[in-house]
């Protein structure tokens, strides 16, 4: 099969090339995923994970990528909950390579099931975006109807679901972002709009949660935005400093089969829309990576006509 590898981590982007790897072993509750698209974390290569497994062993060449929307070929021994020919979405695990590949090993709890009307390239720009928005909003801040939370990157993958996941809990939203990305924050149902460049943060007022997705100066100065009681939430980095009278979360998205459902469902009654840019080919992933630009995610389909070559 194809996929795309990395063997060096000093070459970044440029390492990155597309290579013939052997097909997956399906290991004990695992599956394997032909993969129809696949979608990439910016900074992925940095992480330790990307370049060792969990013991600290070298897994070179590695597969980066770690969200996905295929078809299970394989059940591994043990597996329950899945069928083969099933459409799946969902993570692959951070230390095992991922889903820049034809075919993939995925732990089955770690995917949940696609109905047949969600396409597949909008499927794999859910599972990273859309567990982060929903566990940082609704598992980390405990945010409820009624509460205001100010919400960083609004425009972004994340930002964007937090932005309509909170608007439909009933929360009053505020955006941040730069000014070109003010129409698409407002058209996502935010009720206002913080330009981050421009704008006055005192004009924002005290929040009962801030969605950080941006990190440096401004994770530190939102700490004063959060009231009493409020919660600051971050996936950015731990927060140097705590709100008066409040908490800070710094947390790492884990998968969950239940709120992918929870998602996906969301999707198909159209109270929820990933933001999707442009398409590339496995062939091009190296260039899409590099060219991170535009409004979006930048989605890789992978699965061709023909049927990719296994054993």
């Amino acid at each position: 099969m194809q996929a795309i590898t990395v063997r060096d981590r000093d070459a970044g982007v440029g390492g990155l090339t597309l290579t013939d790897l052997p097909y997956p072993h399906a290991a004990e509750n695992d599956v394997i995923v032909r993969v129809h698209a696949a979608g990439f974390t910016p900074g992925e290569l940095d992480w330790p994970a990307t370049w060792t497994d969990r013991a600290g062993r070298d897994r070179t060449p590695s597969v980066p990528g770690h969200e996905l929307s295929g078809v299970v070929v394989e059940l591994g021994y043990g597996t329950t909950g899945l069928t083969v020919g099933q459409r799946v979405f969902g993570l692959t695990d951070w230390a095992r390579n991922g889903s820049l590949a034809e075919y993939t090993a995925v732990e089955a709890r770690n995917l949940a099931p696609l109905a047949a009307d969600i396409d597949h390239t909008v499927a794999a720009a859910l599972p990273i975006s859309g567990l982060t928005a929903w566990q940082g909003l609704f598992d980390h801040a405990r945010l409820t109807t009624g509460q205001t939370v100010l919400i960083h990157g609004a425009a972004g993958s994340v930002g964007s679901i937090a932005v309509q996941l909170a608007r439909e809990v009933g929360a009053h939203v505020i955006g941040t972002g730069r000014a070109a990305a003010r129409d698409v924050v407002l058209g996502l149902g935010a009720q206002a709009f913080l330009d981050l460049d421009t704008d006055s943060w005192e004009s924002v007022g005290e929040v009962d949660v801030v969605f950080d997705v941006i990190g440096g100066d401004v994770l530190e100065r939102s700490t004063a935005l959060v009231r009493p009681g409020g919660t600051l939430v971050t996936i950015a980095a731990p927060p140097a400093v705590q709100p008066k009278n409040g908490r800070a979360v710094f947390f790492v998205v884990e998968p969950d089969r239940a709120q992918l459902v929870t998602l996906a469902q969301r999707l198909r009654d159209g109270r929820l829309k990933p933001l999707v840019g442009a398409v590339r080919p496995l062939a091009e992933t190296a260039d899409a990576m590099a060219r991170r630009r535009g409004p979006g995610r930048t989605i890789i389909q992978v699965a061709q006509d023909r049927e990719p070559e296994r054993p």
